[in-house]
């Protein structure tokens, strides 16, 4: 009779966000994973000591490339500790602006999380109808910071700018005639609020194409329907936060449970599942975009009504306006000595947490008064969740590790951190 023995073998690549930032080791009995040992550290870029060699102003635009996919929630928590070390109080407009790019952003995450696990498992159009309406919300990222992706639009004290006026325009080419700019540019005639108001009303559409496309599909439910479960005691044990805890049935969520900015005046609701598996926490991130639309809206009505000031009116803080700063010696000084120098932030220690688009994001910040954090420490939500893999994947077959690698909604950058 032969030796009966169990397989070690490298897994993946296999998802978008994990392209050689992790090393899957699996052991297996045949097709049925025994056990699975993630490897990582493999992108680590060292941002929480980088963060203590440069000024408060300086690390803002590390946070964005911490979670690549969810670029504006990660400067939120950050820079909300450092408004917790100085005792200042944000104007309302600039909350309402931060409330509605962190449910942009969760839009963005979500949005790239559906198409690349419907890309995992096999189906091709999801990736695409996706990235669709990804495109729109970047053009609205780049029309109030520059940047498509690494914003560091968020700043201690508010945000870096207004909204703008006007909505950049597509432009003739030899792809598109003037018929065809026109009908791309339809939407474009007025502001960026304009801008997003009418994307608000055209995305539940689009959710329901995503859902037409996956939600009842027989090949999808076999891929995912009780497909690593994590029963709700478990999920707590294990630490996690975001769709993957509400995915196992706790409604726990930070807008509502510690509410930050204006989150306790928008009307949404938290998305729950029951069963625990993939599918489920399927059902709760498409919900949650649902929901997030609605904040959105909220937000935007809020904004068109109240004009008013979106950043602080402290030069210690907050940089003098342009036209002041070219026409007043002591604007000129104030601007150098911030951009220089930076702040010097009162000494103590501060926690700040966002809920994020894969769960609880947070910053700890200890300053010993001087213009860089002392130390800095994060938070990272995907952590916990990839701690859980090989409990997870126990069991299943091999097919399903990509399954599961896709629910758990990971992104190395601030895994590794």
């Amino acid at each position: 009779m032969a030796e009966i023995k169990n397989y070690t073998m490298n897994f993946g690549p296999q998802h978008p966000a994990a392209h050689g930032v992790l090393r899957l080791v699996l052991e297996l009995d045949g097709e049925v994973i025994e056990r699975a040992d993630p490897h990582i550290g493999l992108l680590h870029r060292a941002t929480e000591k980088l963060a203590e060699h440069k000024t408060f102003l300086q690390s803002v635009p590390y946070m964005d490339r911490l979670d690549y996919m969810s670029m504006m929630a990660n400067e939120h928590a950050y820079v909300m500790a450092i408004e917790k070390l100085l005792g200042i109080e944000v104007p309302e407009r600039a909350q309402y602006i931060r409330v509605m790019f962190d449910e942009i952003t969760r839009l963005l995450n979500h949005l790239l999380w559906l198409g690349a696990h419907g890309l995992d498992i096999g189906a091709m159009t999801i990736f695409l109808y996706c990235f669709r309406e990804r495109e729109d919300l970047f053009d609205v990222y780049e029309a109030v910071s520059g940047a498509r992706m690494h914003a560091a639009y968020y700043r201690p004290g508010g945000v870096y700018r207004d909204l703008p006026d006007t909505m950049p325009q597509y432009t003739a080419t030899r792809l598109h005639n003037d018929k065809a700019t026109r009908a791309l540019n339809e939407n474009r005639q007025g502001s960026v609020l304009d801008f997003i108001d009418d994307f608000t009303k055209r995305f539940p559409a689009y959710v329901d194409e995503y859902e037409t496309l996956l939600t009842d599909n027989r090949i999808w439910k076999q891929r995912t329907v009780g497909i690593g479960v994590v029963s709700p005691e478990r999920a707590l044990q294990l630490g996690f936060t975001g769709p993957m805890l509400r995915g196992s049935g706790i409604a726990w969520d930070l807008r509502k449970k510690q509410p930050y900015e204006v989150y306790d005046r928008m009307d949404f609701d938290v998305a729950i599942g029951v069963n625990g598996d993939c599918y489920d926490r399927y059902l709760v991130r498409v919900e949650e975009m649902r929901q997030s639309n609605r904040i959105i809206k909220q937000c935007v009505d809020w904004l068109r009504k109240n004009p008013g000031p979106v950043m602080v009116d402290s030069h210690k803080v907050a940089p003098p306006s342009r036209v002041a700063m070219k026409t007043n010696m002591e604007e000129l000084i104030h601007h150098f000595k911030l951009f220089t120098e930076g702040m010097h932030v009162p000494p103590g220690e501060a926690y700040a947490a966002v809920e994020h688009p894969k769960g609880e994001f947070g910053i700890y910040l200890v300053s010993d008064g001087a213009n860089k954090p002392y130390r800095l420490k994060i938070r990272a939500p995907g952590f916990p969740h990839l701690a859980a893999l090989d409990e997870m994947v126990k069991g299943h077959m091999i097919a399903d590790v990509v399954a599961i690698i896709g629910t758990l909604d990971i992104v190395f950058g601030d895994i590794d951190r």
